[in-house]
């Protein structure tokens, strides 16, 4: 008789890529995915060069990138990559806090900002929200986030995609990194709900991420991205 293995709770490991110039800093990254419960270390790269050549085939699930590369920047970086795995999620690491580096990054289809300070607790926790669907961000980038949206949006943009004012209410908490179950939550609206208003969304902003549309939403102009291979059904 053959007995039954104990039961062991499926526990889901984060495939995590690093792009760090700084040795030592790519060192102590490295070491904290490595001992971390719930992530699995791919690879790491001291260029964007490196990164661009070597992740298409190592197939992370997320990305923690650096800004300052020598030679092609991370947000070039990360513009390259994601149109080749447009389902890998990019945060970037950095210790710029300005908007311009902010909204490029998120135009070129970063998921998440943070700074270089962000403590090892957070940084794991960025990681996770990341990968479930989030759009972490250190709290005072965030606050630029929000802040450059009241001083810059304009109406038009809304009104020239015909958004409803629910589609309005939606896209605003998008942008403001809510999970899509926090979006339900806060609208008092069912998940399914959720994901086809999200769809109208794109569709009427004529684009294919929440990356672009907190972009466009921000009214940054966006590269147009190749056109992927429709995938098997």
């Amino acid at each position: 008789m053959k007995t039954k293995a104990p039961y062991t709770e499926n526990i889901v490991s984060i495939a995590v890529s690093i792009i760090e110039d700084d040795s030592q800093a790519r060192r102590i990254l490295c070491d904290w995915i490595r001992r971390s419960e719930g992530f699995r270390f791919v690879s790491e790269h001291a260029s964007a060069e490196s990164a661009v050549a070597g992740l298409p085939q190592e197939k992370p699930a997320v990305v923690l990138t650096d800004i300052n590369l020598p030679g092609m920047n991370g947000i070039e970086c990360v513009r390259k990559l994601k149109p080749l795995l447009p389902e890998v999620q990019f945060l970037m690491l950095t210790v710029y806090e300005d908007s311009d580096h902010i909204f490029h990054a998120l135009a070129a289809g970063a998921t998440g900002y943070l700074l270089k300070h962000t403590p090892r607790s957070e940084l794991l926790a960025a990681l996770k929200q990341v990968h479930s669907g989030g759009s972490p961000m250190t709290s005072n980038i965030a606050r630029k986030v929000v802040q450059s949206f009241q001083q810059h949006a304009h109406p038009s943009i809304a009104d020239e995609a015909d958004l409803s004012g629910r589609e309005r209410e939606v896209l605003d908490l998008l942008a403001r990194g809510y999970l899509y179950k926090e979006i339900a939550e806060s609208l008092s609206i069912s998940l399914p709900t959720v994901n086809t208003y999200i769809r109208r969304i794109y569709e009427k902003l004529h684009v294919r991420s929440r990356a672009q549309a907190v972009a466009k939403y921000a009214h940054i102009p966006l590269e147009k991205e190749k056109p992927r291979p429709a995938a098997s059904r």
